[in-house]
């Protein structure tokens, strides 16, 4: 038989890292390597570290611009704001944004700006639950079994989230197509199982190829299945939009 040998690693947390503990231990450290980052943002604002007197940082410059230094308002720390939940694809850690003060415009992280509460891969994952037809009620369960009890998500963020969605793609089945040069024009319906109901969904896809070689995608809109009224009301759309292909 062969022998195995489990060592354990050396790391400094409390306790020893174990299968049961590991998605702990690795949403700690991601926890604790953004908090560092955090803190090397401030640090190369201030031109020095946390513990760091500003009088030594600035030695070296002092010598030199000693008035225009001494003029100068003073920028230091300011403590921590309050913690902020943050959901990350290894669950949702907590973190505290470092504060500045005497500078003379606002501070913004460029790490964790002031009203993120998601990663982007997250904030991908989340539309893609919706399409498969999780309700936006299961949404708190669903992502707290996914992201841990501190999820900074709700149902009503959701719906706010979902509300979002619907101005794009408004905005989006509404842009200009007059200058979009169609040459040549596939139209084809899609069918996909979305929500609880039991027929598929069709979606009605128009797609042009440009005189430059490209292929973009002009429509894509719900109908009653390939119908002709359906697929009338996509063209109309379309030619409403400003598109001209040739023949029309």
């Amino acid at each position: 038989m062969e022998k195995v040998t489990v060592l354990e690693p050396q790391v400094s947390i409390a306790g020893p890292v174990c299968w049961q503990n590991l998605e702990q231990f690795a949403r700690e450290q991601v926890q604790s390597f953004i908090q560092r980052l955090l803190e090397e943002e401030v640090a190369a604002l201030l031109g020095r570290q946390k513990s760091q007197r500003r009088e030594a940082s600035s030695a070296a410059a002092a010598e030199t611009d000693w008035d225009e230094a001494a003029s100068a308002p003073p920028v230091y720390r300011n403590g921590y704001g309050k913690p902020r939940r943050l959901a990350t694809p290894s669950g949702t850690v907590t973190l505290r944004r470092p504060r500045v003060r005497g500078l003379q415009e606002r501070f913004e992280s460029r790490i964790l700006p002031l009203f993120q509460r998601r990663t982007e891969t997250i904030g991908k994952l989340l539309p893609e639950l919706y399409l498969h037809g999780l309700s936006t009620g299961d949404f708190d369960l669903a992502l707290r079994g996914l992201l841990g009890e501190g999820a900074p998500l709700s149902p009503s963020s959701i719906l706010r989230l979902k509300a979002g969605w619907q101005q794009e793609y408004e905005a989006w089945k509404g842009r200009s197509l007059a200058e979009t040069p169609v040459v040549y024009l596939w139209v084809d319906g899609i069918y996909v199982k979305a929500g609880l109901e039991k027929e598929k969904a069709a979606l009605l896809v128009a797609i042009g190829a440009l005189a430059d070689g490209r292929k973009v995608v002009l429509a894509v809109e719900a109908g009653q299945r390939e119908s002709t009224e359906s697929w009338a009301g996509v063209l109309r759309k379309l030619k409403a939009r400003g598109s001209a292909v040739r023949g029309w």
